[in-house]
C-alpha cells in the first residue's frame, strides 16, 4: 500500500502554502501515519545532486522510527538546501520513498551587446550573489541582477539602455542565462539653469560645477554625463560659493532633472533663494582660551567690515582647534555662532571654545604598510607614545612620513578613547606606492632624432627605507655604470650614510663631432647629520680619476687642459653641505620650501678646484587645487693655484631640470670648431610653475598639469654673467606619479633664443626633476 504523507511544492505562494498546511492539520486523522520502523529509504528524481547530499540532510536513518514530525522536518531540511523545486515523501509499506524535483543548474552566463562595462567584472559580480556556473538557478536572483544592471547603466547616463534576460533550458536539467543589452546612446546634459540668482551671473555659477554641457575634454572627464552624486557635489559648491560671499541665508529650494522623450538630452534646473548679503560687525571670543586670548585672536581671519565668509570662518575654527592641539588638548570644541541683524543686514560672530581635557597619546597605530616596516615609519615620528599630545609634532610627523616618498597618501587622525577623556590614540593611514623607479629620458630634435637615457633604483629596498640605485648605460655615446646605496638611519640618531661607486665615459653626441672620450672612475662616502626637525648637514670625501682619451675633432678646451695637466688626473674631492626641507610631500608638494647648499673642494691630487651649488624651491598653495612653485639654482666653480677649473667638472644647462625647450645640456659655451657644448663652472636656473590637477581628477596629486616659465644659462670661468645672454622658454606639461616612477612630459617654446641654439620642443623624463 502506498501513502502520500507530505508534499508541499516549493513554488506555491505563501498564502496557498499556509492554507494547505491548515487543511492538513484539520484532517490530521486522515493523513496521520502510524509510527513504524524504516526498513529502507529510496530516492527518486535526482539528476545532478549527489545521493549522499540528500541522505546527509534527512533527519532519519534505516532502522529509525518514522512519524509525521520527522516527515515534515525532512521536507523543511531538503527545501533549505535551495537546490530543489519540489519535495515529497511517500510510504510504501515500511519503505520511505523521497521524491525530489531539482532546480535547474546554471550552465553558463553570457552577456550580449555590453560595451560600457567589462564582461569579466560583471561575471564576477554575478558569481558573488550566486548566479554562476554550477549554481542552482534562482529566478529571484536573476530578476535582481537584471534590475541592478539597468541601474548601473543609469549611472553612466545610458537611460535608453534595454536589458532582457533569457533562460534557455539544455540537457541534464541545466539552463543558460543570457543578458541581451541594447545600450543606446549616452544621454548628455543639454542645459543647466539656475533660477533665482541676482548677485552673480548664471555663467559664473555654472563655472563652479563639475557638470557641464560638454567641452573639449568631455570624452575624458565625462562632465556632460549626469549623476546624482555629481549634482549633489555641485549644489554644495554653489552653496559654499554664496556662503563665502556674504550670503549667510542662501539656500537651494529645489532641483529638477528632466530627460527628453528620446532619452538623449538631460536638463537640470536649480531654484535658489539668495537672501541678503551680510557684513560682519565684530568677532567675540567666549569660553576657555587657556589665558591666551590674544594669541587666539591673531588666528581670526574674519575682520569687522568684511562680508560674511564661511570659508574664512572654517579656516579660523580649524586654526583654533590646531592651536589647542599644540598645548595637548586633542579634542577641543570650537563653535561659531552668528548673531544676525536682519534689519541692517549685519552679523556678529561669537566663537565659543571648550578645550576639554588635556590628553596624552596612548598608542600610535599604523595601517596600510604591507611592505614598509613599522620601524621605518615610526622613526620619523616626533610625537611619541605615553607623552602629551602635541598637534605641531603630529603635523611634523605626518609631513616627515610623506617626505619619505614611499606612499601615495598619508592621513593622520586622533581617536578618542571611550571612558578615558585624557587619552588619545593616533591612527596613521598610508597607501603604499611602488618604490622601484625606472628612469627613462627621451627627446627629439631634427639633428639627432630620438635620444634616450636609462637608470633603475629602489627607494625602499625590502621595506627597510634604504636606497639602492644602479645606473647602467651601454650606449656608444654615454657609457655609465654606477652603484649608490643610502642608509638614512646609519645610526639610531638619524645620521645617514651614502656610498657611491661609478665609472662613466662621455663621447661626442654624433660621429661627425669626433670619437674622443672622457673617462671618469671614482668612489665617495658621505654622511648626513640632522641638526633640527628639517635641517641636515652633510660632509664626506672621495677619490676620483679622470682621463681624456684623444680622438678626432676633440674640442680645443679639452686639448688645452690635457696639455697643461696631462691626459689623466687624480683628485680628492671633499664635500660639505646643508639642506632644509619642510615641504608637505617629496613627490607632489603643495606647500613648503626646500633649500640646499653644497660645496666641493679638491685640496690634493693633480687637480685643485672649488665648486659650490645653492638651490631654493618654494611651493605656495593658492587653494586646494592650485599651487604656485618657484625654483632657483646657482652653480659656481673656480680653479685654484692659478689653474683653470677642470672641464670635466663643468655644469650644463638645457632640457628638463633646467631650461626646457632647449636640447639637453646644450646651452652655454661651445667649441668654435666642432660646435660641441662645453658647459661651464657658472650656471643660473630660474623656474616658475603653475600646477593644477588634471581635469576630472579632482584633487588627485598623482596626475597634474602645469604651465611653466624657465630662464637660465651656463657661463665660462672667466666670462661675465650677462642677463642679455640668458635663454628663456615657456610651455605646458603633464606630471604623473606612475607605477614605475614620476613621469614629466613638457612642450616648450623658446621665448628668448639665439641662432645657434638647439631647440627641442617636446621632452619627457621618468624620474624626479623640477
Amino acid at each position: 500500500m502506498k501513502k502520500y504523507i507530505k508534499h508541499i511544492p516549493h513554488y506555491l505562494p505563501k498564502r496557498k502554502t499556509n492554507l494547505l498546511v491548515s487543511l492538513l492539520l484539520a484532517s490530521s486523522a486522515a493523513w496521520s501515519v502510524t509510527p513504524f520502523s524504516v526498513r529502507d529509504i529510496r530516492l527518486e528524481g535526482l539528476q545532478r545532486v549527489e545521493a549522499g547530499t540528500v541522505f546527509a540532510t534527512l533527519p532519519f536513518r534505516i532502522g529509525d522510527t518514522y512519524d509525521d514530525e520527522k516527515g515534515s522536518a525532512a521536507i523543511r531540511s531538503l527545501f533549505a538546501l535551495g537546490i530543489f523545486k519540489d519535495v515529497r515523501v511517500e510510504i510504501n509499506g515500511d519503505v520511505l520513498v523521497v521524491i525530489v524535483e531539482e532546480r535547474p543548474t546554471v550552465a553558463g552566463v553570457e552577456f550580449v551587446g555590453v560595451k560600457e562595462f567589462d564582461k569579466d567584472a560583471l561575471t564576477k559580480s554575478l558569481r558573488e550573489i550566486g548566479l554562476a556556473d554550477g549554481q542552482p538557478y534562482d529566478k529571484a536572483l536573476l530578476d535582481k541582477a537584471e534590475q541592478e544592471l539597468k541601474r548601473q547603466y543609469l549611472t553612466r547616463s545610458l537611460y535608453a539602455a534595454e536589458v532582457v534576460t533569457t533562460v534557455t533550458p539544455i540537457e541534464r536539467n541545466r539552463v543558460n542565462l543570457t543578458f541581451s543589452v541594447v545600450e543606446g546612446d549616452v544621454a548628455k546634459i543639454k542645459d543647466i539653469r539656475i533660477v533665482g540668482n541676482k548677485a552673480f551671473s548664471e555663467s559664473t555659477l555654472r563655472g563652479l560645477f563639475d557638470l557641464d554641457t560638454g567641452g573639449v575634454l568631455s570624452w575624458y572627464t565625462k562632465s556632460d554625463r549626469y549623476t546624482k552624486a555629481k549634482l549633489n557635489a555641485d549644489i554644495e559648491a554653489l552653496r559654499s560659493y554664496y556662503l563665502s560671499h556674504g550670503y549667510l541665508e542662501f539656500k537651494v529650494d529645489s532641483s529638477q532633472v528632466s530627460i527628453s522623450t528620446d532619452k538623449k538630452d538631460i536638463s537640470i534646473t536649480l531654484n535658489v533663494t539668495e537672501g541678503e548679503r551680510y557684513i560682519v560687525t565684530g568677532v567675540k571670543l567666549a569660553g576657555n582660551y587657556l589665558g591666551k586670548d590674544d594669541q587666539f585672536k591673531s588666528l581670526v581671519t574674519v575682520s569687522p567690515g568684511q562680508e560674511y565668509n564661511a570659508d574664512k570662518i572654517a579656516e579660523t575654527t580649524k586654526a583654533f582647534v590646531s592651536y589647542f592641539g599644540d598645548f595637548g588638548f586633542a579634542f577641543a570644541r570650537v563653535v561659531v555662532k552668528p548673531e544676525i541683524d536682519r534689519v541692517n543686514n549685519r552679523v556678529a560672530l561669537v566663537i565659543t571654545a571648550d578645550p576639554g581635557q588635556r590628553a596624552y597619546v596612548r598608542r600610535i597605530n599604523i595601517v596600510g604598510n604591507s611592505r614598509t616596516r613599522d620601524e621605518v615609519i615610526r622613526r620619523e615620528f616626533r610625537q611619541f607614545e605615553s607623552s602629551w599630545y602635541d598637534g605641531e609634532k603630529l603635523r611634523m610627523s605626518r609631513d616627515r612620513v610623506d617626505r619619505l616618498g614611499f606612499f601615495k597618501d598619508v592621513q593622520i587622525e586622533s581617536q578618542e578613547i571611550p571612558g578615558n577623556p585624557d587619552q588619545v590614540d593616533i591612527n596613521l593611514t598610508i597607501v603604499e606606492k611602488p618604490t622601484g623607479n625606472l628612469t627613462l629620458g627621451a627627446g627629439y630634435s631634427s639633428a639627432d632624432k630620438l635620444t634616450f637615457q636609462f637608470g633603475i633604483k629602489q627607494d625602499n629596498i625590502f621595506g627597510t627605507g634604504n636606497y639602492l640605485g644602479v645606473e647602467l648605460n651601454t650606449s656608444k655615446l654615454n657609457r655609465a655604470l654606477s652603484l649608490t646605496t643610502v642608509d638614512p638611519y646609519f645610526t639610531e640618531d638619524g645620521i645617514s650614510r651614502t656610498i657611491e661607486a661609478y665609472y662613466r665615459t662621455i663621447s661626442p653626441t654624433t660621429a661627425v663631432s669626433g670619437d674622443y672620450q672622457i673617462q671618469t672612475v671614482g668612489t665617495s662616502l658621505k654622511f648626513g647629520i640632522p641638526i633640527g626637525p628639517t635641517d641636515t648637514v652633510y660632509f664626506g670625501g672621495g677619490l676620483e680619476r679622470n682621463k681624456i682619451v684623444t680622438g678626432t675633432n676633440m674640442p680645443q678646451a679639452y686639448t688645452d687642459y690635457a696639455n697643461q695637466f696631462g691626459y689623466s688626473s687624480f683628485s680628492v674631492p671633499l664635500t660639505v653641505g646643508w639642506s632644509r626641507d619642510d615641504r608637505d610631500s617629496a613627490l607632489a608638494p603643495n606647500s613648503g620650501k626646500y633649500q640646499r647648499f653644497s660645496a666641493e673642494w679638491s685640496p690634493a691630487g693633480d687637480v685643485h678646484y672649488v665648486k659650490a651649488t645653492a638651490q631654493y624651491q618654494q611651493y605656495i598653495a593658492l587653494n586646494k587645487q592650485f599651487t604656485l612653485a618657484f625654483n632657483g639654482e646657482v652653480n659656481w666653480g673656480k680653479g685654484l693655484g692659478g689653474k683653470p677649473f677642470p672641464v670635466f667638472k663643468n655644469s650644463y644647462s638645457g632640457g628638463l631640470g633646467s631650461v626646457r625647450g632647449f636640447e639637453q645640456s646644450s646651452l652655454g659655451p661651445r667649441d668654435a670648431a666642432t660646435d660641441v657644448a662645453l658647459g661651464g663652472p657658472k650656471k643660473i636656473t630660474l623656474n616658475t610653475e603653475f600646477i593644477t590637477p588634471f581635469p576630472g581628477a579632482g584633487n588627485d596629486k598623482s596626475l597634474r598639469l602645469f604651465a611653466f616659465f624657465d630662464v637660465g644659462n651656463v657661463y665660462g670661468e672667466n666670462a661675465p654673467i650677462l642677463l642679455s645672454e640668458m635663454r628663456a622658454s615657456a610651455g605646458v606639461g603633464l606630471s604623473w606619479i606612475s607605477p614605475i616612477g614620476p613621469l614629466r612630459i613638457a612642450y616648450a617654446k623658446p621665448v628668448r633664443s639665439f641662432t645657434a641654439d638647439k631647440i627641442q620642443k617636446i621632452q619627457f623624463q621618468i624620474g624626479t626633476a623640477f
